[in-house]
C-alpha cells in the first residue's frame, strides 16, 4: 500500500464503519493503569467527533499536532500547531493529573469560576494511537469530544472502529465526525500537487 492510499482510507472508511457498527455499545471501561512517560511526545490529531459538530463542519479541520510534554510534577503540558495556507497557529494549556489513571482537568479560565475541562485518556498503545474524551461546560451546554490521535498516519486494524464506538457511546452521529482535510494537505506534502477530492458527505 502507497503512502497516499493510507490518509485516502483514513478518509473514507468511517462511514462505512459507521453503518457496520451497532448501534449500542457497551460503555468504555477506560485505562487501568496509565504511563504518562511512554504517552508524552508528538502526535497526530487524526480526528475530531463532538456535539457541536455538523455536517458543515467537515471540510474544515486540517491536519495538525499536538505535542504532550511532561513535568516533574506530573503536568502535561501540551502544544498544539496548525497549519492554516501560509499561517501556522499555536496554543497551547497544561493538563493536571486527577486521581484516577489517565484523568486530567485543564482551567481554561485566567480568573476564579468554572470553565474546567476534563480530559480522559480512554485507550492507547503509547507507539500508534490514542483515544481521548473530554468534557467541557459551555454555559447550559455540556461540549463533549472524542479525540484520535496516531504516532504517524498508518494506524492499527480497527482503531477507526474504536473510535466511532467511542463516539456512538456518547451519542454522536456519523455528522458529528470530522476527520483532516488530508486530500488538500497531507497529499501536496507527499506528492508535491493536490491528489483525490474534500471528504465526503
Amino acid at each position: 500500500m502507497g503512502p497516499w492510499c493510507a490518509p485516502w482510507l483514513l478518509l473514507t472508511l468511517p462511514d462505512v464503519l459507521w453503518g457496520q457498527t451497532q448501534s449500542s455499545q457497551p460503555a468504555q471501561p477506560g485505562m487501568q493503569s496509565f504511563q504518562g512517560d511512554q504517552f508524552q511526545g508528538e502526535w497526530f490529531v487524526l480526528g475530531l467527533a463532538s456535539n457541536t459538530f455538523g455536517k458543515e463542519h467537515k471540510a474544515l479541520l486540517v491536519p495538525f499536532t499536538t505535542t504532550f510534554e511532561l513535568t516533574a510534577q506530573g503536568h502535561f503540558t501540551v502544544s498544539n500547531a496548525m497549519t492554516r495556507g501560509p499561517r501556522c497557529d499555536t496554543w497551547s494549556y497544561v493538563m493536571i493529573p486527577e486521581a484516577q489513571p489517565g484523568q486530567f482537568v485543564v482551567d481554561h479560565s485566567r480568573g476564579p469560576g468554572s470553565d474546567r475541562e476534563e480530559i480522559r485518556v480512554v485507550d492507547s498503545d503509547y507507539t500508534s494511537f490514542a483515544l481521548l474524551l473530554s468534557r467541557r461546560p459551555a454555559g447550559s451546554l455540556t461540549v463533549v469530544r472524542v479525540s484520535l490521535l496516531g504516532r504517524n498516519w498508518m494506524l492499527p486494524p480497527g482503531t477507526i472502529d474504536k473510535f466511532i464506538c467511542l463516539g456512538r457511546t456518547q451519542g454522536f452521529s456519523k455528522n458529528n465526525v470530522v476527520f483532516p482535510d488530508l486530500a488538500g494537505n497531507r497529499a501536496t506534502s507527499l506528492h508535491g500537487g493536490k491528489q483525490g477530492g474534500a471528504w465526503g458527505t
